[in-house]
């Protein structure tokens, strides 16, 4: 498995998404009405940089979450923040400030700040608004998201089964309801921006206030779940544009990811509320408070944890479901039960003897509900704020 740590980091620019080597139409037709913005279109943008490693077995930390908004915070103070990026940042005066350009440039120069540390940048992913965001990885590999949103009517049932088999796998979902859906389509970094927004409109535009049972013909005699609506904007989206994966919310704790692959995972997300403090039993009270600072409060501290669990998931073509959404739900519940309004080290058995660090925590969850998911757990993630996050995800 693989664990990484993300600290997030915001901050606020200007840019022009335009090249030079094309016409203004061609730059239009490529990235949209803005490119023809002498002076460039602002962005609040939010930079998450994620590292990868193994966790000091003393002190339980992959790596100090200070040490990162401290060092790639000068970066972005220095280059970033508050700057005209085409013209204040000599990496984009010929090289698009595009998301995906952005976040592949703050790869390069903040993972030498860490050379020679156990934990390496592996990832960073921007959000530059809440409809496109991207991802660069150390790998070289790079990605693009493109979110929109619609709302839809349906019946969650199958014409596969009798009324009796979908109330009782799909319970009150069988009436009539509605969801404010989330979408994400994501593809190639290289893809037009343009391009990939106007099928996003077009995608929003075929499924937004319809009965998704009674008026769009692909499922006509097809189950209607969230998992087999998901399937339907990748075949559509495909058939315009190379989409490498589509996430579909149907509320903001549960969605479903259909890739292009054929692999489908299911995600579900619940909070829990504990105390605890960072301390090092064998540590001398001087060195723990150098090291966890105010996380080493002899009371405690606290925080409304947030899990994460994605499952693989293989799609039923009878019932249209990928898995059993109570089942599910009261996997991730069981799991996180003992741990609830508890103080963790004091109350709990996994970190009577080692600190509970967001490290120690996922990998304790991990363990706790694997088996309660069938074995088929694909991806943990542990939101301490909103600004720290750990995952452990299988390679």
């Amino acid at each position: 498995m693989i664990l990484t740590v993300s600290k997030r980091v915001e901050f606020s620019a200007s840019r022009r998404l335009y090249l030079a080597t094309l016409s203004p139409a061609e730059n239009r037709q490529r990235f949209g009405d803005e490119s023809a913005s002498p002076h460039g279109s602002g962005r609040n943008y939010v930079a998450y940089f994620a590292f990868c490693g193994e966790p000091d077995p003393t002190t339980g930390m992959l790596i100090n979450i200070s040490e990162i908004k401290k060092r790639a915070g000068s970066v972005i103070d220095d280059r970033y923040d508050h700057r005209f990026l085409n013209e204040d940042n000599a990496s984009f005066r010929e090289n698009v400030p595009s998301a995906a350009n952005i976040a592949r440039q703050l790869l390069s120069e903040v993972a030498p700040l860490f050379e020679g540390e156990p934990a390496q940048l592996c990832a960073v992913h921007l959000q530059e608004s809440p409809a496109r965001s991207a991802t660069a990885y150390a790998t070289g590999a790079q990605e693009a998201n493109y979110w929109f949103e619609f709302s839809a009517a349906r019946q969650t049932l199958s014409p596969h089964l009798t009324a009796a088999e979908n109330q009782r796998l799909f319970g009150a979902s069988v009436r009539d309801h509605g969801h404010n859906y989330r979408a994400r389509l994501t593809c190639e970094a290289e893809s037009a921006p343009a391009e990939i927004a106007r099928l996003t409109e077009d995608l929003r535009e075929h499924f937004d206030h319809k009965h998704l049972n009674h008026d769009l013909p692909a499922l006509q005699g097809e189950p209607v779940t969230t998992e087999s609506i998901a399937r339907l904007l990748l075949r559509q989206a495909n058939a315009r544009s190379p989409i490498l994966s589509v996430r579909l919310h149907e509320h903001d704790d549960f969605f479903v990811e259909a890739w292009r692959t054929g692999a489908m995972f299911v995600g579900m997300r619940e909070s829990f509320g504990a105390s605890h403090r960072l301390h090092v039993a064998q540590f001398s009270e001087k060195k723990n408070a150098e090291l966890f600072g105010k996380c080493n409060n002899r009371r405690g501290h606290g925080h409304l944890y947030t899990a994460e669990a994605t499952v693989a998931a293989d799609y039923d073509e009878g019932t249209g479901a990928a898995v059993n959404f109570v089942q599910m739900r009261e996997a991730i519940s069981s799991a996180i039960q003992p741990w609830r309004d508890q103080h963790l080290d004091l109350d709990t058995e996994e970190f009577r003897h080692r600190p509970s660090t967001g490290e120690n925590i996922v990998a304790a969850l991990w363990a706790r509900l694997h088996e309660r998911v069938g074995g088929r757990l694909h991806r943990l993630r542990l939101w301490e704020t909103a600004n720290n996050c750990f995952t452990l995800r299988r390679t």
